[in-house]
C-alpha cells in the first residue's frame, strides 16, 4: 500500500478541497484528517455479476471519480444472495468513505423478500446519492411465438406454468418486475434465479429460458443487435433508446408502470462531512455533459440530489416493494 506521502489521494490535497466546500475552515487538521477518507484504495462494490446493469452505470462513475481524485477507483463484483453479499460487505467495511455500495431496489427497499439476513440494509448503511432509474424490457428468444405483449401473455395463458423468465436474483427488481406483470396480467409465469444478469441473458439466448424482464441498460444492446426481442417496457412512458418499443401499459394492461433507480451507498458509520463531499462529486459527474449521451443510450433518467432526497426516496420506496413482497407471497 502507498504511504500518505506518495499516494495521489492525499492529506494535503485533500484537505486542500475540503477547505474548497467550507468543511475546515475552523477545525484543527487532526479534526479534519478524521472527517476524510483514510488513505487507500477507493472501491465502488457491485453486489452483482459483472455485465449487468450495476457493473455498467458503476464503471461509468468509477471512470470519473478516478479522474477527477487522481487514484484508481476500482469497481469490485461481489455478487450473491440477491445482492446481499456485496451488501453486507460494504456494510461492515470500514466507514471512511473508501468502500461505496452501488445500491438496486432489491438491496435497498425490497429486502424483505430475502430471509434471515445478517445485517439490516436501513440501519447498516447509509445513503450518498440517487443515482438514476431506468424502466425493465420484456424481452424473449427471437424464435418466441410472442411478438407482443398481447401475444406474449395469450401464450403465457395457454401454457401455465410453462414459460421461464431469468432474472439476477431472489428479490432483484428484474424478479419483482416480472412478479408484479404476473399479477397484472393474471399469468402463471416460473421465476428461475440466475447469479446475475448475464447468466439469465445467455440462457435467454440460448433458448433455455423464454423470458426477462431486464434492466434496459443491461439489454439494449443485444436488443439493437437482434439477439432477443422486446416486447414492451416497462415505464409510464417508452423510453428514448428504444422509441419504437412500446410500454406495457398502452400493450393491454393500463397503468402498468415499474422502474428501477439505484444509489451510491457507505457503511452507517461514515461521517456526515465524507457523505455530503462525495455526494456532491458524485452528483457533478452524473450531470456532466460528457456522459449525458452514454445515460440517454442506456435509457436512464438521472436523478441526483441531497442525502436526504435519497433517504426520504428509500423509506418511500420500501414501503411500495414491500406491498409487493406480501402481496405475491415472495421470500
Amino acid at each position: 500500500m502507498k504511504s500518505l506521502r506518495d499516494h495521489h489521494f492525499n492529506r494535503r490535497s485533500f484537505l486542500n478541497t475540503l477547505a474548497n466546500v467550507g468543511l475546515v475552515s475552523a477545525v484543527s487538521t487532526r479534526s479534519a484528517l478524521a472527517q476524510q477518507p483514510a488513505t487507500g484504495q477507493m472501491r465502488i462494490v457491485v453486489p452483482y455479476a459483472a455485465g449487468g446493469t450495476g457493473d455498467i452505470i458503476s464503471r461509468l462513475i468509477a471512470k470519473s471519480m478516478s479522474s477527477m481524485y487522481g487514484q484508481n477507483v476500482l469497481v469490485d463484483n461481489k455478487a450473491g444472495a440477491g445482492g446481499h453479499i456485496g451488501a453486507e460487505y460494504v456494510s461492515r467495511s470500514k466507514p471512511d468513505g473508501l468502500t461505496l455500495l452501488f445500491g438496486a431496489v432489491g438491496t435497498r427497499a425490497a429486502f424483505s423478500a430475502t430471509r434471515n439476513l445478517r445485517y439490516d440494509p436501513v440501519s447498516d448503511l447509509r445513503p450518498v446519492i440517487l443515482l438514476a432509474e431506468s424502466p425493465h424490457v420484456l424481452i424473449v428468444n427471437p424464435t418466441s411465438q410472442a411478438r407482443s405483449t398481447a401475444e406474449f401473455i395469450a401464450l403465457a395463458k395457454s401454457r401455465p406454468n410453462m414459460i421461464n423468465f431469468g432474472s439476477a436474483g431472489l428479490g432483484t427488481s428484474t424478479h419483482l418486475v416480472g412478479e408484479l406483470f404476473k399479477l397484472t396480467a393474471d399469468v402463471s409465469l416460473n421465476h428461475i434465479p440466475f447469479k446475475g444478469s448475464a447468466s439469465a441473458m445467455s440462457d435467454l439466448m440460448g433458448g433455455h429460458i423464454q423470458a426477462m424482464f431486464e434492466n434496459l441498460p443491461a439489454a439494449v444492446s443485444f436488443i439493437k443487435a437482434g439477439q432477443v426481442r422486446a416486447l414492451a417496457v416497462t415505464s409510464a412512458t417508452r423510453s428514448t433508446s428504444l422509441p419504437e418499443v412500446p410500454t406495457i401499459a398502452e400493450s393491454g394492461l393500463p397503468n402498468f408502470a415499474a422502474t428501477s433507480w439505484f444509489t451510491i451507498d457507505v457503511a452507517s458509520g461514515t461521517p456526515s462531512p465524507i457523505v455530503k463531499k462525495l455526494n456532491e462529486d458524485i452528483g457533478k459527474i452524473i450531470a456532466s455533459p460528457e456522459l449525458a449521451p452514454r445515460w440517454q443510450e442506456l435509457g436512464l433518467t438521472i436523478l441526483g440530489g441531497s442525502t436526504d432526497t435519497a433517504s426520504d426516496f428509500l423509506k418511500k420506496e420500501t414501503r411500495i416493494w414491500s406491498d409487493l413482497i406480501r402481496v405475491a407471497k415472495i421470500g
